[in-house]
């Protein structure tokens, strides 16, 4: 055994601080031995990611790069959790969301899931298919209105679905004290889903008994969801609810009122706020952060700011469920819950994996429930008060972010508050026009969706649920991540119905394995993203047995080449005139456009603009919806 001399020293003390001048010169390094011959802050910024809302990722933080003081949980700005302990003491509310019109369906699974670990319940009432308001008592049948909190999506409806639950509260014995429930009133939201104008003065009176009476209720929801699910960003999703909570504010507190105003302190207790959670996790946590400074500055201004802690519900994004591959909408909403947890949500809801496909059913209703479950007892998530807080990372952009939203906030403000900003068409606009980038970057796999535009799997057996009943319209319009792939997968389907097979297309890859394989799996995963088989045997071909085999796979007309440059340079030529011979009409290129310029017809490469290669490859196919 070697013992080391006691001279006093500290290894890692010893060793001196790397600057970030250091850190650059190795990045240079690593870059110029891919080709990127940069250096200094360009060396950083070629592995910057560019974010909605004008934001940038970048590949390192430091303590000096980092925000303004966030404060301490629980108090003001409340960027660190609306209250001391955060979720330490229960972790967040569990809360699932019941849609259907049979009341003794709904009664049955919320009982299930009230007694496997859900804690609250969000019912929605009214409109075609929905619940019955009168149906309420039977569908909370059973359940102890004391322990299980009430949230209410009662759209035109909230007052009737609001003085429902009051009175069942009434009849049931609950003290008033005990009651805890969110009634939903949101009028600009429903003027946002449906484009039906709802006064505030309905809302107005249920808020001012809800204060004087119920001290355990909400009676006003800020829903940002219409405005995610439109196509907005994080920033506008934020702008926009702190918009709508002003207006409420303002209606609430309102000389108009005469007597019966409330006061700053009660009219903010009165305001719940609903937030998308998505899978992207670092966004999603600092958004929840970024939201409650945002909500702090209000009422700082309003003269309450000791008032300012944001009552947060989150909900796993509806935007990024695909109706391709459900299942991985359980790795989607498991990143989501555990992002808006960290980032420090009241309530949690996370929509089933089949939530696209119509009603849940009992299992995946059992997974829903359980993504919170295993995230707080089996990972100790909310154990730990505001773990992200201190990233240098995290912190700043949640500066950013709120930034970016309070921007976004005061346009809306400059244009006459939020329903002028409706009723004008700014805020369309402004969501379209983000939804359309989006929608580019989408459509080029830039943002991939695994299961969908990445590893499609075209023998999946697809879902069969009951049809869900129709949400409002009229109003913004609602996007899907996946609605341009999902297009493209019902022409195949169709396709598939009518002729008993795929569309399909022949990869023709040239030489051994290692030359084609990389081309190939990326061909095929392209083309089975639109619901084209790629048809890949034999696994090689040349130029004098390229026709036979095409001939032998049944493609559509369609083939592509599939190799290195080097093979390309000595065989493309002849291998595509050997499948032209054979009757493909168009013949694509894997690879960089301009490679055997004049031997093939199009190519197809990353970056390409997938969504209308494959429409465009269809069409030539001749398959229509």
């Amino acid at each position: 055994m070697t013992v080391l001399p006691d001279d006093g020293l500290s290894l890692a003390a010893e060793f001196p601080d790397a600057t970030h001048e250091q850190w650059q010169r190795l990045v240079e390094g690593v870059l110029r031995k891919s080709g990127k011959d940069v250096s200094g802050d360009a060396a950083e910024d070629a592995l910057s990611t560019k974010l909605e809302d004008g934001l940038t990722t970048r590949p390192l933080y430091t303590a000096p790069e980092t925000a303004d003081e966030t404060g301490f949980p629980g108090f003001a700005p409340f960027v660190r959790g609306g209250s001391p302990a955060g979720g330490a003491a229960g972790g967040w509310d569990v809360r699932q969301r019941y849609l259907g019109s049979d009341p003794a369906r709904v009664n049955e699974a919320v009982l299930t899931d009230l007694e496997n670990g859900v804690t609250s319940i969000w019912l929605s009432l009214g409109g075609p298919g929905g619940l019955p308001v009168d149906a309420l008592p039977r569908a909370v049948d059973g359940v102890y209105l004391d322990l299980a909190p009430v949230s209410l999506d009662a759209g035109a409806q909230y007052a009737d679905a609001s003085r429902a639950l009051l009175r069942l509260y009434a009849e049931r014995g609950v003290a008033p004290e005990a009651a805890r429930a969110s009634l939903g009133a949101d009028p600009l939201g429903h003027e946002a889903r449906t484009g039906e104008v709802l006064e505030l003065a309905g809302a107005v009176g249920l808020a001012r008994e809800a204060a004087a009476h119920w001290p355990g209720v909400r009676a006003l929801a800020v829903d940002a969801l219409p405005y995610h699910e439109a196509g907005g960003s994080a920033a506008e999703e934020l702008g926009l609810s702190l918009a709508t909570g002003v207006a409420y504010l303002r209606a609430l507190t309102g000389a108009g009122n005469g007597s019966s105003a409330l006061g700053v302190q009660a009219a903010l207790g009165q305001l719940e706020f609903r937030y998308a959670a998505t899978a992207d996790q670092f966004l999603t946590i600092a958004k929840f952060r970024a939201a409650r400074r945002l909500w702090a500055r209000i009422a700082e201004a309003c003269g309450a700011p000791e008032a300012g802690a944001q009552r947060q519900h989150a909900v796993t994004s509806p935007v990024m469920m695909t109706r391709r591959d459900p299942w991985v909408n359980m790795l989607r909403t498991t990143v989501a819950c555990m992002a808006a947890g960290v980032g420090g949500a009241d309530s949690v809801t996370v929509l089933p994996f089949d939530h696209e496909l119509g009603l849940p059913d009992a299992f995946a209703r059992r997974i829903s429930r359980n993504t919170s479950t295993i995230l707080l007892e089996e990972s100790h998530l909310a154990r730990v008060i505001d773990p992200a807080g201190g990233s240098y990372y995290v912190e700043q952009l949640t500066d950013e972010l709120a930034h970016a939203a309070w921007e976004f906030f005061q346009e809306i403000e400059k244009a006459g508050g939020l329903a002028a900003a409706l009723r004008s068409g700014l805020v369309a606009d402004r969501l379209a026009a983000t939804w359309a980038e989006r929608s580019k970057k989408l459509a080029k796999r830039r943002e991939p969706i695994t299961g969908v535009s990445e590893f499609p799997l075209l023998s999946e057996k697809p879902l069969d649920r009951e049809p869900a009943p129709a949400g409002p319209t009229g109003g913004l319009p609602r996007v899907r991540r996946d609605e341009a792939y999902e297009a493209l997968r019902a022409r195949s389907d169709a396709h598939l119905a009518a002729t008993g097979n795929r569309p399909r297309i022949f990869l023709a890859a040239l030489g051994p394995a290692a030359a084609h394989t990389a081309r190939a799996t990326f061909a095929a995963n392209l083309f089975q993203a639109g619901g084209i088989e790629a048809v890949h045997d034999p696994v090689s071909v040349d130029a004098a047995t390229a026709a036979e085999a095409y001939a032998a796979s049944g493609a559509d007309g369609m083939a592509v080449l599939c190799s290195s440059d080097a093979l390309y340079e000595e065989q493309a030529e002849a291998v595509a005139e050997a499948l032209r011979a054979a009757g493909a009409t168009t013949v694509f290129l894997a690879g960089k456009p301009g490679t055997s310029a004049g031997a093939v017809d199009e190519y197809v490469f990353a970056g390409c603009d997938a969504v209308a290669v494959l429409s465009s490859v269809l069409d030539r196919m001749g398959i229509a919806l």
